[in-house]
């Protein structure tokens, strides 16, 4: 078992009961857990339930257990199936969990906070997505280092509980991260932007590296590499969170071919790349030179606080400590 390095003692830190044990969920099992954090956890296949146990976590196979008896000790339960399986998760914690704290590591927001309020949960629901993940998937590349330094995304949405907030900030902070306040619909926005379409473009730029044949690919270095990783992703998973946030989705992908249909007329028309490629260079130097600040002074249940944290969000504000 995993030796905690940190002990949350607020009376914020209830105990974590995480449905799902992936690669984020599993990390989550295992970063709350040395955070000093009482932690258990359920995944409906057996073999990773086996590996999670022999590694010397509490996991079980056993839902309705699991969530019984995350609503006995009035845990904090995190949602980390992929997205088609939200529904169903959240309605066997309506029925067998509903006094219980509940939050979630779904990439998309909005979707899961309506789903959350279709079974009468959203009051007990504020919305979580830790920035950080690999291409691989399963138990077995999970990590208690996964979310260090990460960002973590916070629901600001209108009327969240300011206690259930702090549980879920309390969380993420234990397990590494800093956490970034949004209201779900501009979080999908966002991810929509720089999550979702990387994704697209990945798997774009690798159906055409593969087209130009073994040459083509024995060739292929770094740029190829970097630009496709994502591509090795999980298809479904791929699948759930970019379906997931359709309509963002969609805005960003409409400017991005936009943006390469007017760079392919500028190479036939004039023999240059010169604007998309400045235009480009400027952008990632405006993500490389970003500005960054802590977030201090903003209580969770004064007054106008979530329009606040909305706002520090917005701005570039990160909170470190609560």
């Amino acid at each position: 078992m995993c030796q905690p390095v940190r002990v949350s003692d607020t009376p914020s830190a209830p105990p974590v009961c995480v449905l799902g044990l992936g690669l984020i969920g599993g990390s989550l099992l295992r970063a709350a857990v040395r955070a000093g954090r009482e932690a258990w956890g359920h995944n409906r296949s057996a073999p990773s339930v086996d590996a999670a146990r022999a590694d010397g976590f509490d996991a079980d196979t056993d839902l309705v257990a699991v969530l019984q008896r995350a609503s006995a000790e009035s845990a904090l339960i995190v949602i980390a199936v992929p997205v088609p399986a939200v529904a169903a998760t959240l309605t066997a914690i309506a029925l067998y969990a509903p006094n219980c704290s509940i939050t979630d590591v779904v990439s998309v927001k909005a979707e899961v906070a309506a789903a959350a309020a279709r079974q009468g949960l959203a009051d007990r629901y504020v919305g979580g997505h830790p920035m950080a993940g690999t291409s691989a998937s399963g138990w077995s590349v999970g990590s208690a280092d996964l979310f260090r330094e990460a960002v973590w995304v916070v629901g600001t949405d209108d009327g969240v509980d300011p206690a259930i907030w702090t549980q879920v900030a309390q969380l993420a902070l234990d397990c590494g991260s800093v956490v970034v306040p949004a209201e779900s619909a501009e979080h999908d926005r966002a991810v929509a932007r720089i999550s979702h379409l990387p994704h697209l473009l990945a798997e774009t730029l690798a159906i055409t590296g593969a087209r130009g044949g073994p040459l083509a690919l024995g060739l292929a270095a770094g740029s190829f590499r970097d630009g496709t990783r994502v591509a090795g992703s999980a298809p479904g998973l791929v699948r759930a969170m970019c379906e997931g946030n359709r309509d963002a989705l969609l805005i960003a992908l409409d400017e991005a071919l936009v943006l390469l249909q007017d760079a392919r007329t500028e190479l036939a028309e004039q023999s240059s790349t010169a604007t998309l490629v400045e235009a480009g260079h400027t952008a990632r130097l405006t993500y490389d030179n970003q500005e960054t600040w802590e977030i201090t002074g903003i209580v969770p249940g004064r007054e106008g606080w979530i329009d606040d944290m909305r706002d520090a969000g917005r701005r570039g504000g990160r909170l470190r400590r609560l």
